[in-house]
Formats: C-alpha cells, sequence, structure tokens
C-alpha cells in the first residue's frame, strides 16, 4: 500500500496485489472488463485505474477516502476517458451508485470492518459481478491471520520514512470465506502469494469472488 504524498507510481503493465512484481495472475484475475462498469475501491493515486481503463476498456469508478490521495490523483489523471475518480466512503456511495459488473482493490477493502463494507458491496455488485481483492495473511513478522473478525494493529512502511500503524482486518481463508458467504458472495479462489525472497516472512491473500444471483 503506498502512503507516501509525494511519490507517484508508474502506471503498471499489470496488476500487482502483492508487494512484488511477477508475483501472482495480475488482470487475468478480474476476467474481461471492456465496457464494464467496475469499482476500485481505494483507488490511491490512480495509477492501477488508469491501466485497467486503457488497456482493458473498463469503465472505472475509482473511490478514495483520502482527499490528499484524491487530488494527486485529478491533478495526474482527471483527463483519463473511462475514469471518475470520487472522494469519499465507499459504502455511502454504493447506497446510491447503479450497480457494478465488478469491483477490486488492492489491500484496502481489509482496512475496512467487513461487516460494514460487505453487505453494502453484496447490494451494489449486479448479480454474478466479480469481486477480487488482496488482504494481508502474514506479516512481516510473521504473525499469521487471525481467525475472529476483529482488527488489529499493522505496521505499513512509507517510501524511506518510518512505519505507521494502520488497523486492518488480518483474517485467515476460510473467515475471509465465512464473511463473504454470509454477505451474498461464492468464493472462487484464496491464492497465498508469497514474497519472493526465502527469508521474508510477509504473505498475501487474493480472494477471488462472485455475487451470487438475487432471488
Amino acid at each position: 500500500m503506498q502512503l507516501d504524498r509525494g511519490y507517484m507510481p508508474p502506471i503498471p503493465e499489470e496488476i500487482r496485489w502483492g508487494f512484488w512484481d511477477g508475483i501472482g495472475p495480475g488482470d487475468d484475475a478480474l476476467g474481461p472488463l471492456r465496457g464494464k462498469r467496475v469499482l476500485a475501491v481505494g483507488s490511491g493515486p490512480g495509477h492501477h485505474v488508469v491501466h485497467l481503463a486503457r488497456e482493458h476498456g473498463a469503465l472505472v469508478d475509482a473511490i478514495e477516502l483520502s482527499p490528499t490521495q484524491h487530488r494527486r490523483a485529478i491533478q495526474h489523471f482527471g483527463d483519463v476517458r473511462g475514469v471518475r475518480f470520487m472522494q469519499g466512503d465507499a459504502v455511502e456511495h454504493l447506497r446510491t451508485a447503479e450497480p457494478y459488473d465488478a469491483a477490486y482493490a488492492i489491500g484496502t477493502l481489509a482496512c475496512n470492518d467487513p461487516h460494514y463494507l460487505l453487505p453494502a458491496l453484496g447490494d451494489g455488485l449486479g448479480s454474478g459481478a466479480r469481486l477480487v481483492f488482496s488482504a494481508l495473511h502474514t506479516n512481516l513478522h510473521g504473525h499469521g491471520p487471525s481467525s475472529v473478525v476483529v482488527p488489529r494493529q499493522e505496521m505499513i512502511r512509507i517510501r524511506d520514512q518510518e512505519p505507521i500503524p494502520l488497523q486492518m482486518w488480518v483474517l485467515t481463508p476460510q473467515l475471509w470465506e465465512d464473511v463473504l458467504v454470509d454477505y451474498g458472495f461464492r468464493v472462487e479462489a484464496i491464492e497465498l502469494l508469497r514474497a519472493p525472497e526465502a527469508d521474508n516472512p510477509v504473505v498475501v491473500q487474493l480472494i477471488r469472488a462472485r455475487r451470487t444471483s438475487r432471488t
């Protein structure tokens, strides 16, 4: 998760779900996107959003809570076709938005209470819509996920600065599946993305789910 306000990441050639290039499935995790309405939850500086719009023809609504990150995205990419940058809370946005064909989050979904965000995503995605997100599994100290839905403090590193504390929900794959099912999703796959260095204990989960058909 890049929180440095003075750094603009380059537009990627593939989505990087974890912290390392070349680890994981990249754009393939989202499936075909051309002409589809996609919600980016916690879009940060907007570089992934622009990639999906330019390379895949997606129509992306990028919602970001941080006013600073939102301003950076607008300044750099405000004129990119197929992208709409919005500042605010994703749950509030989903209450009035038209249903989306897909939604994704790179590390940011797990910074929200699943019991707050997942119901809104369940209501805001159409039947069969994909939800793909990455979440921390094992941290830098080797601490693994929790088996209860409670937040814990993790340290997030900023470029060339001391790490800062952040509340995160670091859940086991089974617990993520349980809460997703509770809010109308079917989990299709959960993949563990491991650091390329043998001595790096960090592991990231990549979770792929679909909104079940509405009755």
